[in-house]
């Protein structure tokens, strides 16, 4: 007899007739003989109305508040499943982030699980009933009720799983699986059956939608396998889980692509010790989150010094380092909106030379500009302007095949020439 964790996100339990649709999903595994624990989302975009609500009221809501506001969408949404369950036969009982012993820190609208204790849910289980719990949210040390940030309920089941020893944690979607690319941008990208975790925490960071980027982290560090599933069709989904030899041995896995970052450069910076940490410092004491750097070659005892940052963080950042730019005597600061991100993903990369000279053949093919380069041993990531974004993705797409269920391999020096 398994345990099974069934993650159920907000478009998941929509209204009255999605969430009776949920239920009788959860009946039948429950029926099987399994030992089932569900965590759920909001209905539909009521995080999003309820957090319109507290703007109405308040130009600054107050964290704490804040929270305890948000945690009634997933409330309602166990409550309404648990009797929709009922309804059908199957005993299901409730609980909240709290009452399901989801501990967290004390940060306020992105805090982090540091213990589970989830003895009642375990005791439900045992019991043979079913348990529902609210996912996003937590309680603190200080007995405050905690929220996770956005995409908190996937961590909040890994977690839930990770506990209770679960064989599998089902994250349930409007999507069937992980892609090689999003479908609403290249039509022809093929459903993945299995992806390694550093390949998922890889797409999910670079802007991948499917899976919250802690939700893996946790599941790697417990070993929670993660079946990312369809809500509305009961076909196989994506497998992420521990990289094995038993995998597919594609190169490439995947695309990911996002049109959320601006890209920051400080012009003309002195070449000297210490400026690169006064400037990132002073980012980094703000909250502003960094991802992409490039430094220039010095040239006449000055360089350039590039970066990406959220869109949402470019005011404040900029308003942050004109100050400093003007104390280190460097030239200025330009922000730039208009540019994305396309990245190119696969634990295959570590092996196999010559990914990062195929995709940067296939963006100048098309006449695209590459404006900064990061890589990982498995990531290849481009900065482009944000109207090549989706052809950028298109044309690398295209290049290596990932449409087909091949494993994408270089050309051997000799049939190069024989072309």
């Amino acid at each position: 007899m398994a345990i099974i964790v069934q993650k159920f996100g907000g478009t998941s339990v929509g209204d009255a007739e999605r969430i009776q649709r949920v239920a009788k999903r959860v009946a039948a595994t429950a029926r099987k003989g399994h030992r089932v624990c569900v965590v759920v989302s909001a209905m539909g975009k009521s995080t999003d109305e309820l957090i319109a609500l507290a703007n109405q009221v308040s130009s600054r809501p107050h964290p704490r508040e804040l929270d305890m506001l948000l945690t009634a969408g997933e409330r309602i949404s166990m409550a309404l499943l648990s009797m929709a369950i009922d309804e059908l036969g199957q005993e299901a009982i409730s609980f909240t982030g709290s009452q399901a012993g989801i501990l967290t820190d004390t940060a306020h609208g992105r805090a982090r699980i540091v213990e589970v204790r989830g003895r009642r849910v375990s005791e439900t289980l045992a019991a043979g009933k079913i348990a529902i719990v609210a996912g996003f949210q937590g309680v603190s040390a200080t007995a405050d009720v905690t929220t996770l940030g956005r995409g908190g309920s996937d961590t909040t089941a890994v977690a839930l799983a990770a506990y209770l020893g679960a064989d599998s944690c089902e994250i349930y979607t409007d999507v069937d699986g992980v892609y090689t690319a999003d479908p609403r941008v290249e039509p022809t990208a093929r459903k993945l059956n299995e992806l390694a975790y550093e390949e998922m925490l890889e797409l999910s960071s670079c802007g991948a939608k499917v899976l919250m980027v802690r939700s893996v982290e946790y599941a790697r560090n417990h070993d929670v396998p993660i079946h990312v599933r369809s809500s509305f069709a009961d076909t196989p989904g994506t497998w992420v889980r521990k990289e094995s030899d038993l995998m597919e041995k594609a190169i490439i896995s995947g695309i990911a692509h996002d049109t959320s970052e601006a890209k920051v450069t400080i012009s003309s910076v002195p070449d000297r010790p210490g400026i690169a940490a006064r400037l990132f410092r002073a980012l980094a004491d703000a909250g502003v989150n960094i991802d992409m750097i490039v430094q220039n070659i010095a040239a006449g005892g000055q360089t350039d010094i590039s970066f990406t940052v959220p869109r949402s963080d470019l005011d404040r950042a900029e308003e942050l380092l004109r100050p400093i730019a003007e104390e280190i005597d460097a030239a200025g600061v330009l922000t730039d909106r208009n540019v994305g991100k396309v990245s190119l993903i696969g634990a295959g990369m570590r092996s196999h030379p010559g990914v990062a000279a195929r995709t940067f053949e296939a963006l100048a093919e098309a006449g695209i500009n590459i404006e900064i380069i990061s890589t990982s041993s498995i990531r290849i990531s481009c900065v482009v302007k944000a109207d090549d974004v989706e052809r950028a993705v298109q044309v690398i797409h295209e290049a290596f095949r990932l449409s087909d269920e091949v494993v994408y391999e270089e050309e051997s020096p000799s049939a190069a020439a024989a072309e």
